[in-house]
């Protein structure tokens, strides 16, 4: 079975919405404008590229992302990796950056049974949600930024659920403020 991942910069208060400068959002670009930037914080995105075996992303994070995804040499390795969208509304047949699209969380669960490597999913903080409440998430990749930014989508769902319970399996401080966390789900 693969191992599904939930990788995402979030703000001390829980929000993940824009950290890149994505319109529509009144703290866009957060994760640059308001913390110093340190190259070490950025180290466990290079490995998820190398260890990724698949990207999983919701639509409107695959609407933000096949435009300019494609032509970021940092990106490289994910535009060689199959892609998946959760949506029920994408045409099956858009070329922009080609990807697989599944219809449900049950098509999702079916990937996590084939063989291959790390599922990541990337943005998507709905999709991620559901994923999580669904407990299809099995870890968290976190970049926790020392910022609060009052509003914007949550990692975390609302939902009335049972306790999940995480286990640390890796942390490092940097010199910006910025905590790295990785939570294994405890299944």
């Amino acid at each position: 079975m693969r191992t599904l991942i939930v990788t995402a910069f979030v703000s001390a208060d829980g929000v993940m919405e824009a950290p890149g400068g994505e319109s529509g959002y009144r703290n866009a670009g957060w994760t640059f404008r308001d913390v110093p930037f340190v190259e070490d914080a950025y180290e466990i995105k290079e490995r998820e590229q190398d260890e990724a075996g698949a990207l999983l992303v919701g639509r409107r994070s695959y609407e933000a992302f096949a435009p300019t995804w494609p032509t970021i040499e940092e990106f490289a390795r994910y535009n060689t990796l199959p892609r998946y969208v959760v949506s029920t509304s994408l045409a099956s047949d858009d070329s922009r950056w080609p990807a697989t699209v599944l219809r449900s969380l049950d098509e999702v669960a079916e990937l996590k049974q084939t063989d291959g490597g790390p599922i990541l999913v990337h943005g998507s903080a709905e999709l991620g949600a559901q994923l999580a409440d669904a407990g299809l998430v099995d870890r968290y990749h976190l970049l926790v930024f020392p910022v609060m930014l009052g509003a914007g989508k949550r990692l975390f769902s609302t939902a009335d659920k049972d306790t999940t319970r995480l286990k640390v399996a890796e942390h490092e401080m940097y010199s910006n403020g910025v905590h790295k966390v990785v939570y294994d789900v405890v299944h």
